[in-house]
């Protein structure tokens, strides 16, 4: 397993510079229906809400999480804004995708433990998603279970992510 304490492997928050980069992440784990664009991501970046992670191993983008503040119950459209709340109580990972090659090795794992830890410092009470293309098992092992959405616009944006998309909900309860 790849410990993010080798040389030259490091966490940190995400950037404009870093787009390149995880758009080859992006285009080698999805099918083109999911490719969000550079210019997506950077208003993205622009929200005062955002608080995504790269992993990058000698300067080079391996694995990213796009995550935001957000409210329990609100799904981001594919393609859509991070759009900031008064009082977010959740923490919402939008997007996350780790190079093929490197699967298997913690590299998720270690984008989400202190995500989730900044996330309850900040007083938000769990973590939703929105889980696409088969994903639902990994969310599962990561602690997510799937609940229903009562709006029916959140109902709509959800469907806009394809017949097999689940909102998911964690609690972030860290001792």
């Amino acid at each position: 397993m790849l410990s993010v304490s080798c040389p030259g492997v490091r966490v940190r928050a995400l950037n404009l510079t870093d787009l390149p980069g995880l758009l080859a992440v992006q285009r080698a784990c999805y099918g083109e229906g999911y490719v969000e664009s550079a210019e997506v991501f950077a208003r993205r970046l622009a929200s005062p809400a955002h608080c995504s992670l790269v992993l990058e191993d000698g300067g080079r983008v391996c694995a990213y999480l796009a995550a935001y503040d957000s409210l329990l119950g609100k799904v981001t459209p594919l393609h859509g804004d991070f759009e900031a709340v008064p009082q977010a109580d959740t923490l919402y990972l939008h997007d996350m995708a780790v190079l093929p090659l490197l699967a298997g090795r913690g590299l998720a794992r270690a984008l989400l433990d202190p995500l989730w830890r900044q996330a309850q410092a900040r007083g938000l009470r769990q973590s939703a998603l929105v889980s696409v293309q088969g994903s639902q098992g990994f969310w599962e092992r990561h602690g997510y279970a799937a609940q229903p959405l009562h709006d029916a616009a959140q109902r709509q944006r959800l469907a806009g992510y394809g017949a097999d998309a689940l909102y998911m909900v964690r609690r972030l309860n860290f001792p």
